[in-house]
């Protein structure tokens, strides 16, 4: 019987457990908390949980020769460490996380130890490549460009659950949603690259009509430049990854980073109401009618949504926040966490959607359109854990029985990795609907 090692046991590990002891597997849980192990291998007579932390090396290179594959579901930053030991033990690894320079230099040691490592194999990263290269990769087969590429992702509560003026709640890595809002865009559209500053991150969302959702907005995600070599489309004039979000975020996020409420500067908070911090980030001597006084700095009426929402959170309140030296961003994002964390019985949803504009010899354009909508609750497994997990999973069966022969540093973005993945997950009802022939009236604008 042959075992697999799981590093992690956070938030969307579970689905990878249950689906690899259904399939027969040997799985070893390394947790830091053992409970967390335990409840996830649900007393399987198969699995075993075992307490661990990133410091005990030793012990992770046992474990590690014990079995046949590793897969690391901890925080990036532990991937290179852990690479490095399968390489030294000649052991196939997998994880969820973008590849980081310091992962790619391992390829031609990867190569030379006889294993692969297989990276960003979860929904975004993950999912997002594996159907976008299929689309790429057949209007390539038929001597077709692609002059536009937008690749968007979200995961979100389904409509019914986004009752809050934020229109979001947490189901996955809170404090990762919330710091993902500092970071700055940079994507090609019609041959001009746009670069967006932090400050202008959610300002002018694009939109688009999602199929059984509706309205959803869009703003960058990141640095969108690498995706044209990364997809092999030199040709195209648009290349932009975007992140879903319903109507209300964008707007509110944007107020709040105005505010410097999601800020990592560090300030005295001493004996300090949530008003009083309002009042000390936005540069007014007291917390006295301190609503009209953010709408003032905002530049908005005192009605406005991005108000209503501040004031759902309870930023203008005069309660004290028994907070010292500390961080606006840590405030903010642990008032968020506790008032928009996903119901047990709630409903999440992952929506992802690829839209291309492909020409061809004869003169013809088409618009494509590739998208995927998922639904999970907490009770069950969440949207989110069951589309990062279980492509990871079938990585794992599929090097296992060497359906998945490569060797070295790699991404899913080969037909013979991300073929047999999509089609195993179409089997789960993870897949992405494809629509060709669209007219370019389709396309996004």
């Amino acid at each position: 019987m042959q075992k697999v090692l799981i590093l992690g046991a956070g938030m969307v590990v579970k689905p990878i457990v249950t689906y690899l002891l259904e399939k027969n597997y040997k799985v070893t849980v390394a947790s830091r908390t053992k409970s967390k192990a335990e409840n996830m291998i649900d007393n399987h007579p198969n699995g075993t949980p075992v307490e661990w932390t990133v410091n005990m090396q030793a012990e992770l290179d046992r474990m590690i020769i014990d079995h046949d594959i590793t897969v690391s579901l901890l925080p990036w930053v532990h991937h290179i460490m852990v690479a490095q030991r399968c390489i030294a033990h000649g052991k196939n690894m997998v994880t969820t996380s973008y590849v980081k320079p310091d992962m790619k230099a391992l390829h031609q040691k990867a190569i030379d130890a006889g294993i692969i490592i297989l990276n960003e194999l979860g929904l975004d990263p993950g999912i997002d490549h594996m159907g976008a290269m299929r689309i790429i990769d057949h209007v390539h087969d038929k001597d077709g460009k692609i002059e536009e590429f937008y690749s968007i992702c979200g995961a979100l509560p389904a409509p019914e659950a986004a009752d809050n003026p934020f229109k979001y709640k947490f189901s996955w890595s809170p404090k990762g949603v919330v710091m993902a809002g500092n970071n700055n865009g940079k994507y090609l559209r019609y041959g001009k690259i746009v670069e967006v500053p932090t400050e202008d991150l959610f300002k002018n969302p694009l939109t688009v009509d999602f199929p059984e959702v509706g309205k959803l907005e869009i703003y960058p995600n990141r640095d969108s430049l690498p995706y044209i070599e990364l997809y092999g489309i030199p040709e195209t004039q648009t290349m932009m990854r975007g992140t879903f979000r319903h109507p209300g975020w964008c707007e509110s996020i944007d107020a709040m980073k105005a505010m410097k409420l999601i800020t990592s500067d560090t300030y005295d908070f001493t004996g300090k109401t949530y008003a009083d911090m309002v009042a000390m980030l936005i540069g007014e001597l007291n917390s006295k009618n301190i609503k009209q006084k953010v709408a003032d700095y905002l530049n908005i009426p005192i009605d406005a949504h991005a108000i209503k929402a501040i004031e759902w959170l309870g930023l203008f309140d005069q309660e004290l926040m028994n907070r010292q030296k500390d961080t606006p961003f840590e405030i903010t994002s642990d008032l968020m966490i506790e008032k928009m964390e996903l119901a047990c019985e709630e409903r999440d949803m992952v929506a992802m959607q690829h839209v291309f504009l492909a020409s061809y010899p004869d003169g013809k354009k088409e618009v494509i359109k590739s998208s995927m909508l998922d639904f999970g609750t907490l009770s069950t497994d969440t949207a989110v854990a069951r589309t990062v997990a279980l492509p990871a999973a079938v990585g794992v069966e599929m090097i296992l029985s060497g359906d998945i022969k490569e060797k070295g540093v790699h991404i899913p973005v080969i037909p013979g990795i991300y073929n047999p993945i999509l089609d195993k997950l179409e089997e789960m009802d993870i897949k992405m609907l494809e629509e060709f022939g669209l007219p370019e009236s389709e396309n996004i604008r």
